[in-house]
């Protein structure tokens, strides 16, 4: 069973962390800073890429975004990536730099 927790206040950062039967094998590191979401990081265990996760934490991620009415800086290559090949699906939360 795939369960995307949203888990604040460890650190100076929060994170969307993905769990396996119980098991964290991937994270979204982010900040929530004012009405933006700036996104560092995506990882999944090595054993496990290939299986979707990181997209399944993206979707979490846009989702979460869209329901707090924030904008989304992505730092992360990941991200960046997915958000500038589907500026269509992305667009409305993407905060770009100028």
């Amino acid at each position: 069973m795939i369960d995307i927790k949203f888990e604040t206040g460890r650190s100076d950062t929060d994170a969307f962390n993905l769990y396996e039967s119980g098991t964290k094998v991937g994270e979204m590191i982010v900040k929530i800073k004012d009405t933006k979401m700036i996104v560092y990081h995506t990882e999944v265990d090595e054993d496990k890429e290939g299986n979707g996760f990181a997209t399944m934490l993206l979707h979490e991620m846009v989702t979460f975004v869209r329901a707090n009415k924030l904008r989304v800086v992505p730092l992360c290559v990941f991200v960046r990536a997915r958000f500038e090949a589907q500026p269509d699906q992305y667009g409305d939360v993407w905060e770009k730099s100028d």
